[in-house]
Order: structure tokens, then sequence, then C-alpha cells
């Protein structure tokens, strides 16, 4: 099998097209991610699965989806249920410590058995961000609350119920975005908090889940630590705060190099995020010639990259025996879901 390159790749549609095969098959993405415009029938989604790791040949390629519940659900009823948001995890947490951290594992556990079914592998959840009074509702009611500590523990709970069910999480968006006060799919956001003051709150809980085996970058530039560079593209985050302080030596994927936080063309972006010291550059929209641009910046997995690639792919386990319809009773017992 010849070697992946740094890169996780969208794709346009319901299947994929002759060109979308053949470019799979020349530059070989370590993996890919479906977003809603990929979903359209249970059949056709295990199809769509299938056919990305049979492009490059690779029966295991991980998959990826933003499943958390809430506004952010990419397969929605009636193929799986509507889940609730992070913040209503959050609620119960805060009325009963065990039944929020017990939600919250029942939840992801209920997305594995909704994913998994379609062979997706890859749940991008927890949401680790910690937003501050008037911050951008791009994150909003998806983080868990307003506490760090607690944010640690529900996001634990959350990636343990994926775990249990075969799959691996992504914890996002490190080293924290929910203090911003823009949209980064619209515009970069800028932080001017002290580092002492992230490092007691926005890193708080990436610190306490360092030893997870993925995570996504915030396009967010702490004026702290890098006054130039959004995290996603500052070597100094990286290392120093990403690397150091929080300690994750786990796979860091860049948020989506379209959205608009990042400044350049899309080559250039890639190109950044590369020479930040990310592992890989993450690239949803499916647009065949931004696509060829970051195939022709991103290196093969190599290296430290590739040590870490190797640890995410060696730990996905066998799926617990639990019982679906017990759970999904115990569930909609503490949350009623629409």
């Amino acid at each position: 099998m010849s070697e992946s390159k740094a890169f996780i790749s969208g794709c346009k549609g319901l299947v994929l097209t002759p060109d979308e095969k053949t470019f799979f098959a020349g530059e070989r993405p370590w993996g890919f991610i479906l977003f809603g415009r990929n979903i359209g029938e249970p059949e056709q989604i295990a199809d769509l699965v299938a056919s990305l790791r049979d492009s490059i040949g690779n029966p295991a390629a991980p998959v990826l989806i933003d499943q958390e519940g809430g506004r952010v659900q990419r397969i929605r009823p009636p193929i799986v249920a509507q889940y609730p948001n992070g913040a209503a995890i959050g609620e119960i947490y805060r009325r009963d410590r065990a039944e929020g951290l017990r939600a919250a594992w029942l939840m992801s556990r209920l997305h594995a058995f909704d994913l998994m079914r379609f062979g997706i592998t890859v749940d991008c959840l927890p949401v680790l961000d910690v937003p501050v009074e008037g911050s951008n509702e791009v994150i909003g009611n998806r983080a868990y609350g307003y506490d760090p500590h607690a944010i640690a523990e529900i996001g634990a709970a959350a990636a343990a119920g994926l775990k249990a069910g075969g799959m691996l999480p992504v914890m996002k968006h490190m080293p924290g975005h929910g203090r911003a006060f823009a949209d980064s799919h619209h515009n970069l956001p800028v932080v001017d908090a002290s580092f002492q003051a992230l490092a007691a709150s926005d890193f708080l809980p990436f610190a306490a889940m360092k030893d997870e085996l993925m995570a996504m970058s915030a396009h967010i530039v702490f004026t702290a630590i890098d006054p130039d560079n959004p995290a996603t593209t500052s070597e100094k985050v990286v290392r120093e705060i990403i690397r150091g302080h929080i300690g994750f030596d786990g796979l860091l994927m860049s948020d989506d190099v379209s959205m608009n936080a990042l400044a350049g063309n899309i080559e250039e972006r890639a190109r950044g995020i590369v020479a930040a010291g990310l592992d890989m550059v993450l690239h949803c929209h499916g647009i065949m010639e931004e696509m060829l641009q970051v195939a022709r910046v991103v290196p093969v997995v190599a290296g430290e990259t590739l040590r870490r690639a190797r640890a995410v792919e060696a730990g996905f386990a066998k799926p617990d025996s639990a019982d679906e319809a017990a759970l999904r009773d115990e569930f909609n017992g503490m949350l009623a879901i629409a």
C-alpha cells in the first residue's frame, strides 16, 4: 500500500464522481469527512463511506463526521434521532453531576450505534470550548457550560461513550474557541486574554484530556502568545501551548482550511498549517480546485505525524456488547428527544 498524504478530505455529493475517485486514488488522503450534503438515505451513506475507502485501497481509513447533537448534527431524522446540544447535557450535570456524566456517555454511545452502522469511525466531539459572556454564538450552546472543570468532566464522559462504541473522538477546538467574539467561518477572532486567564479556563479542559488521540485546532489569534497568527498556523501556539503547556501529543488536525479566518489562498493556508506543525490539513467542502491545492502542498505522512496516525489507527477497539434499546430508553428518560 502506498503512503498516505497528510490531509483529510470531503467530497461533493451523495456518490463519488469519477474525478474524485481519480483524485483520491492518486493523492491518497489519510482520512475523509462527511457533511450534510453527503447524507441521503442509509444505504447510500454506507455505500459512500465504502467507496471513499475503496478509492484509496484502505478499508480501515478513518471516516469523520461532526455529530454533536443540536445544530451541529450532520445525520438527522428520520435516519437517526435528533439529539440535544451540549448545553442541555450541561444542564443535567448542573442538576445532578452523576446523571450529567451518564447522559454525556449515553449520548455518545448512541451516536456510535448510529454511525458505526454506516462505517463512520470518528466523531468530532467533544466540544471543549469554554464560552464567556457575550462571546460569538458559533460555539454558544454547543458548549457544555461555562465552568472549565465541568466541561472537562463532561467531555471525558462523552469521549468514553464513543470509545465504548468502537469509535474515536476529536477534541475541539484546541486550544479553545469559546472566548471568540467573531465566527471563524467568516472572520478572524482575536482574543486578548492573558496567558494566566487562558490557562485557568480555555486551556484547562484540553489539558485534562491531553491523552486523547485526536484534536482539532482553533482559527483564533491569542495575542498573549502569537499576535500575528491564528493558532492553526502558529508554530508558537502549537509548540508552546498545545504540545507544551497542554501536553497533547496526539494527532492534531486543522479546523477547515476553507474557513475565512485564515488569510491567503487555499494553498497558502495549507502551507501555513503544515509549517506550524499540525499533523493533518482538513479540507471539508469537496471543491476539486481547492482539494488539488491542498494535495500539492501537504507532505506524505511521516515522522511524528506517522507515529500519531498509527496510534489513532491502533486506537479503534471492538464495541462493547451494550443493549442499544435499553440505553436509548435510559437516555430518553433523562431528556426527551424530539
